[in-house]
């Protein structure tokens, strides 16, 4: 998988993003979106697909498939592109800093808002990035959906459903959770959450009150299952603490079930053990 290089982004123009677009619309009933269709999709003049093609390729926003046709499809930085240009649009993101997380089915940037000098988070779903068939076994959203093996609809899905949470468990007012602020394809744009991950505090020894955030977190729990909803993934790297005040922040909802799911108690069950065994094995805590 190529690096994110959003420094691309400020070579395009409208008519590489038209194409850009087309490919993404294309895949959606082709693996590699055949030439013809491109061209037909963005309204481009006979052969003048050419060009942008060369100049996506160049900037490997698109890669080059002529195993059983000429055919053109996204690659993950193409589809990054197509989101960060829709947030820089609309005023959530205007610029692109670091990498802050990296996971198995996603990558995390830093992002700024010149107009108020907001920094904010920038997630991207990256749903088949390691394997497919593990995705489609622990996510059960995808079940019955024919599309469900297409990365790009897979992240997309991964994002709203994401987003739908965020926004739930904000509005709620009970839990600590970053303020949702945008939403565009496989991307979800949120504040940043005060603190770092509990695993890199426990790493460090910086962990001031390991009792009380272990409440907070089992209460957290709790609280969600009386609100019908199971994390399925409540541990350490999802867990934002803000050591001076012990306070933690709940991230990464993608993969939260109902109570009712056959498995739910098994996955509460899992979370609470996994906190448990985190606290007593790594911080010593009993």
């Amino acid at each position: 998988m190529g690096k994110l290089d959003v420094q691309v982004m400020r070579h395009m123009t409208k008519d590489d993003y038209r194409v850009l677009t087309a490919v993404e619309m294309g895949m959606r009933n082709h693996h590699a979106v055949p030439v013809p269709l491109i061209v037909s999709i963005a309204g481009l003049r006979h052969g003048g697909a050419a060009k942008f093609l060369n100049t996506l390729l160049r900037f490997k926003l698109v890669y080059h498939d002529c195993a059983k046709y000429d055919g053109y499809r996204l690659t993950w930085m193409g589809y990054d592109v197509l989101a960060l240009n829709v947030f820089c649009r609309r005023g959530s993101v205007d610029s692109v800093g670091r990498k802050i997380g990296e996971g198995k089915e996603s990558d995390v940037f830093e992002g700024y808002r010149h107009a108020d000098g907001r920094r904010v988070v920038i997630k991207l779903h990256r749903l088949g990035k390691t394997s497919f068939k593990r995705v489609k076994d622990t996510r059960d959203y995808l079940e019955g959906r024919s599309s469900a093996g297409n990365w790009l609809n897979m992240s997309r899905l991964a994002a709203k459903r994401e987003w739908d949470f965020l926004n739930c468990l904000h509005d709620d007012g009970a839990f600590r959770v970053p303020e949702p602020l945008d939403q565009n394809r496989h991307g979800v744009v949120m504040s940043l959450a005060p603190g770092l991950p509990l695993y890199q505090l426990g790493a460090e020894g910086c962990l001031a009150d390991p009792a009380t955030v272990l409440d907070d977190c089992v209460n957290v729990s709790r609280l969600l299952a009386r609100r019908g909803l199971i994390h399925c993934d409540l541990n350490e790297f999802n867990l934002i603490v803000d050591s001076p005040t012990s306070t933690v922040t709940l991230i990464d909802f993608p993969q939260m079930i109902s109570t009712k799911h056959p498995n739910a108690h098994f996955y509460f069950e899992r979370d609470l053990k996994g906190l448990v065994k985190f606290f007593t094995m790594k911080l010593k805590y009993e």
